[in-house]
């Protein structure tokens, strides 16, 4: 006998946004404590940037195309190829292999990535309040460091690493909040529903 009560079906393919938002979060605070001076450039950040902001969020976002999520797919994806693209632009000139971006090429890559954020910010307006302040606050950020490099001012520099690490604990927030949320079956961290 078929049967004729309607079954729940999941799509069978976990929800890849706590990865990708943690694999962000991170590894933004730890490239911001850098930003706000406490420590120098170091192969930490490179290696977070390459391998859990970079292909984590990549992989994050390739999840997400089968999960049919073109808003996740685009964000997870740019994101982690701006994790890789920025430790290249780091890593290649110190291997001889280009020269370094001079400060004015700087700016307009961050400036690129402040329009491609705050263009995004609008597809959080249908999602919910926690994303909304995640990329509020990194549009925030990348126009400071833009600021920052085409000044050359310290103060803007160091208030980028604090808007930074505020804006990678926010990413952090975001992606255990759906984790425990999923696991739990409730709300243990709210997010807000976008109105």
């Amino acid at each position: 006998m078929i049967p004729t009560t309607p079954v729940s079906v999941k799509d069978g393919i976990a929800n890849p946004a706590p990865l990708g938002l943690c694999a962000f979060g991170m590894t933004t605070v730890l490239l911001n404590i850098h930003n706000a001076g406490f420590f120098e450039m170091n192969s930490m950040i490179l290696a977070m940037g390459i391998f859990y902001g970079g292909l984590a969020q990549v992989i994050a976002g390739i999840i997400e195309a089968g999960k049919n999520n073109t808003f996740g797919l685009t964000a997870f994806t740019s994101y982690g190829f701006f994790w890789l693209s920025l430790v290249g632009l780091i890593v290649m000139p110190k291997l001889g292999w280009m020269t370094a971006p001079a400060d004015s090429a700087m700016v307009a890559y961050l400036l690129m990535w402040g329009i491609f954020t705050f263009l995004l910010f609008f597809g959080t307006l249908k999602l919910n309040r926690a994303l909304q302040f995640v990329f509020a606050s990194l549009t925030l950020l990348f126009i400071l460091l833009a600021v920052g490099d085409s000044t050359g001012n310290t103060t803007i520099k160091h208030l980028a690493g604090y808007e930074g690490i505020i804006c990678g604990a926010s990413a952090i927030y975001t992606g255990v909040a759906n984790l425990l949320n999923e696991v739990y079956g409730k709300t243990v961290l709210p997010i807000g529903v976008a109105a």
